[in-house]
């Protein structure tokens, strides 16, 4: 017995995918995106602020080599920036902040 192709046959398809296929795909891609996204942006908070600390401990550290080195504490950033303990990208927190000194510590405002 012979079988006889129907018209909505699925062997009688053309290969490709339909429209509504392709937007199924769009939609979970679009979903996912939707998921990931925001997650992305709290990470990046969170990198900035833990990146300032770090820069805080740096410039900390480079406040007790420069009063182990001249018996005083630095006035402020500039001058350890003038006396070559720090460099120029240093004068300021991936987060945005400033750092300063007070109280012979680095605290970022």
């Amino acid at each position: 017995m012979k079988l006889r192709k129907k018209k909505g046959d699925l062997r009688s398809r053309p290969n490709g995918f339909t429209i509504l296929e392709m937007m199924i795909v769009m939609l979970v891609v679009a979903v996912l995106l939707m998921i990931t996204l925001p997650n992305i942006a709290a990470k990046n908070t969170l990198i900035r602020k833990t990146g300032c600390q770090a820069m805080l401990d740096v410039i900390d550290s480079q406040i007790l080599l420069f009063e182990i080195e001249h018996d005083r504490k630095p006035v402020d950033l500039n001058e350890l920036l003038h006396e070559g303990y720090l460099k120029e990208a240093q004068m300021a927190c991936p987060d945005g902040t400033t750092p300063v000194i007070e109280n012979g510590q680095a605290v970022s405002r």
